[in-house]
């Protein structure tokens, strides 16, 4: 009499739910670090030791070329107030964080603390970290 066991434990290993798992944790990551993007426009930044913690609601950017861009979007500077008032109407104490690169003049940069300042709104100027 012949007897055989009927399950028999197999010593393999199913890689396929494992690889299922890392490319979609690969496809995760990679949706979330496009989304990290808080200034996409690249300026060269003055250097600064010191760092603020407040959170500004949005950005102002001026280029070398004096472009002035709210967030990504171009606003030629007769604008700008008007734009930033249509953007902030209803908020309270708001932060704007400047991003002026290094070579604009101090002129430009007074123009957008001016607007600023006559709508109430509190200005971080942007700087790079020092080294």
């Amino acid at each position: 009499m012949a007897l055989h066991r009927r399950n028999k434990v197999s010593s393999s290993f199913n890689m396929s739910s494992m690889t299922d798992i890392v490319f979609l944790l690969l496809i995760f990551f990679m949706i979330t670090s496009t989304l990290i993007s808080p200034n996409a426009l690249k300026l060269l930044l003055p250097r600064s030791n010191n760092q603020t913690s407040a959170k500004p609601i949005t950005t102002v950017s001026i280029t070398k070329d004096f472009q002035y861009y709210i967030e990504n979007e171009h606003v030629d500077i007769t604008r700008l107030e008007s734009e930033l008032q249509r953007r902030l109407q209803n908020d309270t104490n708001i932060y704007i964080s400047l991003h002026a690169e290094q070579s604009v003049p101090i002129e430009k940069v007074v123009e957008v603390m001016n607007i600023a300042k006559n709508n109430r709104y509190k200005l971080i100027l942007a700087t790079s970290h020092k080294k």
